[in-house]
């Protein structure tokens, strides 16, 4: 709060807190509040409540690593994490998710940060390569059905 006083930033944000963390924190605010939890999100690990807890408390939701995370450093062979998730494919490779890009006419990445918006969730997905920081952006062309939510 003191950084915001001095003008050294413009708001607090937050990063892998959970529900009660945001809790404890919002009891102990005496000037500014948090603007923005980012937390890793995606269809694999949707984080609805403390999604609608940062809704009701007027906090912006960020999704980090939007796209599924299957590139995690502790997801390497002889992890007690590794292997493909328990749905039995890494997200961009669901078959579910390619049949909505296809019937989209969009990219399965595309899908998904389309998913995030209608979600109400800001999302953070990186790239280095040109065509896709373009393909990223361009979500703003069509709606997700109800039931592809």
């Amino acid at each position: 709060e003191d950084l915001v006083d001095e003008g050294l930033c413009k708001s607090i944000g937050l990063s892998n807190f959970n529900r009660q963390q945001v809790q404890e924190i919002l009891q102990n605010v005496t000037r500014h509040r948090p603007a923005i939890l980012q937390n890793e999100g995606h269809p694999y690990l949707q984080q609805k409540d403390l999604m609608d807890y940062c809704r009701s408390e007027g906090i912006v939701f960020q999704a980090y690593s939007p796209l599924g995370s299957y590139d995690r450093p502790w997801a390497l062979a002889g992890s007690i994490t590794a292997g493909p998730p328990s749905t039995g494919h890494e997200l961009l490779k669901d078959p579910k998710l390619l049949t909505m890009a296809e019937k989209y006419h969009k990219t399965p990445a595309q899908v998904v940060l389309r998913w995030h918006v209608q979600r109400g969730a800001a999302a953070a997905a990186k790239s280095v390569t040109p065509s896709r920081i373009i393909e990223n952006i361009n979500i703003y062309d069509f709606e997700l059905q109800l039931e592809d939510m």
